[in-house]
């Protein structure tokens, strides 16, 4: 694959909670499940919000609602729920590291999409000590 191939421009269309949003690319909406982060669940089927779920995906609306994204894939393109797994900017913020770094996600590693799990655990651990978001609220 061809490094252009490893990264598309899409317009957000919908966000649908603190680590998946909905994209159009090329006039195909796509959801899109951020690599390597996880936030707490606001909108899961049969599981209750979550502490600190709202506030991470009020967090992401405010970083990504209606913008033009870069879309930076690792080495699956999609989930087992057919979901293109990427890494998320919006201009030169990488929107999955702000979420870890802020105290709005965990980290959550899946082989073999670990090009950035250092960096998360790291910011992790980071956030986690001072108290950061969720991890000085729940």
């Amino acid at each position: 694959m061809s490094p252009a191939a490893h990264a598309v421009t899409a317009k957000v269309v919908r966000v649908v909670d603190g680590d998946t949003i909905e994209v159009s690319i090329d006039g195909s909406d796509e959801d899109v499940r951020y690599i390597g982060i996880d936030t707490p669940e606001t909108v899961k089927p049969d599981t209750p919000v979550q502490c600190y779920g709202p506030q991470a995906s009020a967090e992401d609306h405010r970083l990504v609602e209606g913008r033009t994204v870069r879309l930076v894939f690792d080495r699956e393109r999609r989930d087992v729920y057919g979901r293109l797994l990427a890494y998320v900017y919006v201009g030169k913020r990488f929107v999955n590291a702000a979420l870890v770094r802020d105290g709005y996600a965990r980290t959550l590693t899946i082989p073999p999409n670990t090009a950035h799990a250092g960096l998360f655990g790291r910011l992790a651990a980071q956030a986690g000590r001072a108290g950061r978001g969720l991890w000085g609220a729940c």
